[in-house]
Parts: C-alpha cells; sequence; structure tokens
C-alpha cells in the first residue's frame, strides 16, 4: 500500500490514512476532498464524507482514503484529553507502575508525551546531536526534563501540551501514534478499560503500515495480510493476521503482548518479528 491508492479486498478496503504524501508532506487542497473544519469533528470523529471505492461503513460514518492533518491534530488532542482523565484517577503505586513502553513507568511515558509535544524540528534535532544520535539517550533526556517532582505535577505538565500542534516533523499521524501508543502501553497494565477512537486508531495503523519510522512497524508486517475485526484497516498479502484495529496498531508499534489479542496463521511470524527486536529501548 502506497500513496493514496486504494485497493479493494474480501470486503475491505486497504487504504491509506495519513492525510500526508509519502515524505509527510501536506497533500494538495484538490487531493484532501475529506477535509472538514476542526469544528465539525466531536470527540468521536463523527462522518468523513467522501466516500472512495469499497468505503466501509463503521459505527454509523464512512472512512475516507485520506484525513487532513487539522483532523489528525484534532484526533490527537482529543486522545491526549481523555489520557488525562484516566491519569487524575491514579494512586502513586500506579503511577510507577510498569509501563509496555521499554524500561519506564507510567508517570515517565507521561512526562515523554509532555516532551514530544513540547519541542520543535531544530530543539529536536539540537537534543538528537548533543545525544549523538543516541536516540534513548536523548528520550531519557527530554523526558527527564518534562517530568515533574511529583505525579500531580507530571500531570499538570501533560495537561498543558493537550491542545499542542507542535512537533519534531510534519508527519502529523505520527504524533497522533504517539499519544494512541502510549496511552495503551500505560492503560493495559493498569486495566483501564478505555482504548482510542477506531477513527484514531485507524489513521495510526494506516501509518504505520505504509512505512517504518519511529518503529520499523511496515518490516513487521512484510508478507502479511492484516485486518481489523471492528473497523475499515485492512492491508497486505499474505498470511493473515486479525484482531482490533488497536491491536493491530499496538503489535506494529512493537507491543508483544497485543499479539495475544490477534488470531490468524500469520500472527506466530507477526510475533515472532516483533521478539527479534524486543528490548531495543523505549518507542
Amino acid at each position: 500500500m502506497r500513496g493514496r491508492d486504494t485497493a479493494v479486498s474480501a470486503g475491505k478496503v486497504d487504504i491509506n490514512l495519513c492525510g500526508t504524501d509519502e515524505s509527510g508532506g501536506a497533500l494538495p487542497s484538490a487531493l484532501r476532498n475529506d477535509e472538514l473544519p476542526p469544528h465539525s469533528l466531536d470527540g468521536t470523529m463523527r462522518e468523513l464524507h467522501h466516500r472512495v471505492p469499497g468505503s466501509t461503513r463503521t459505527g454509523g460514518f464512512l472512512v475516507s482514503n485520506v484525513i487532513s492533518r487539522d483532523a489528525l491534530w484534532v484526533m490527537a488532542h482529543a486522545e491526549r484529553a481523555v489520557l488525562a482523565d484516566d491519569l487524575a484517577q491514579l494512586d502513586d503505586t500506579q503511577w510507577s507502575q510498569q509501563s509496555l513502553c521499554g524500561h519506564w513507568v507510567v508517570e515517565e511515558v507521561v512526562a515523554h508525551l509532555t516532551a514530544t509535544a513540547s519541542i520543535g524540528r531544530i530543539r529536536w534535532l539540537s537534543s538528537v546531536l548533543g545525544a549523538r544520535f543516541d536516540f534513548d539517550k536523548h528520550n531519557n533526556r527530554q523526558m527527564a526534563e518534562h517530568r515533574g517532582a511529583t505525579p500531580v505535577e507530571t500531570l499538570e505538565r501533560f495537561r498543558a501540551i493537550i491542545t499542542s500542534t507542535t512537533a519534531a516533523s510534519g508527519h502529523t499521524a505520527a504524533w497522533l501514534g504517539e499519544v494512541v501508543v502510549h496511552a495503551q502501553d500505560i492503560r493495559r497494565p493498569l486495566g483501564l478499560p478505555r482504548t482510542p477512537s477506531i477513527e484514531a486508531a485507524t489513521s495510526v495503523a494506516g501509518f504505520y503500515a505504509s512505512r517504518d519510522f519511529a518503529v520499523p512497524s511496515r518490516s513487521a508486517i512484510e508478507g502479511l495480510r492484516l485486518e481489523a475485526t471492528d473497523g475499515p484497516f485492512a492491508v497486505g498479502t499474505g498470511p493473515l493476521a486479525s484482531g482490533t484495529t488497536i491491536a493491530l496498531t499496538m503489535a506494529m508499534a512493537g507491543r508483544p503482548a497485543y499479539c495475544d489479542d490477534l488470531a490468524g496463521p500469520g500472527v506466530p511470524t507477526l510475533r515472532s518479528r516483533i521478539a527479534a527486536r524486543a528490548g531495543s529501548g523505549n518507542m
């Protein structure tokens, strides 16, 4: 699956929901027929009006082959807000719970989310250069800078960036992916039931399937067929791995625990590829 191509297979639609071209730049407005002003999108990302061939209706709305950058930011802000609500209910023990993200505990993951929403391209490059391209060192340093003296202060700092559009690159779907994936890194170990919206997860899944970015997500699914059981996401050819959109997204992000939520002959291959790169740091 590349660019803006769509293909219908087995009743599913293979779609790129990134809203960007292959270089990460915004698509020309003429190619973003589904673009809606941010105020027209509610917290569940209601209907996107531009139908594509074989488009799938899910949850009462049609999913388009592209989503505008503004819409991606609206989803990111919404996911940050609901995560902040979940975090407000945690006690000190839960804040120190091990997350699914490398060696980080919950509070460190939250501080990392604050950091990634606070640093632009120039500051990011300066930090990476200062760390001599050791990205674990870069991430740990930025995380420590944005961690508060207490969990309460860490949460206050996170709330302050909920509506931020600051990012180190123009790959907006990747920054939506930051909160979608890290929210589940926090929620799953704590047994919190909330999951990101299918629309947000589908956008991130499309991005992860289209390229290796912060994680080798595209490489992990090479030669496999992925199909969501709760939404329109479907990509690839080969042995099938199916499950919820968020489970597929988390598996592509390298979280082996979510392979337990998948079914199909492609799951063992996907699991082994994730295990092969486990322990490579926080991502």
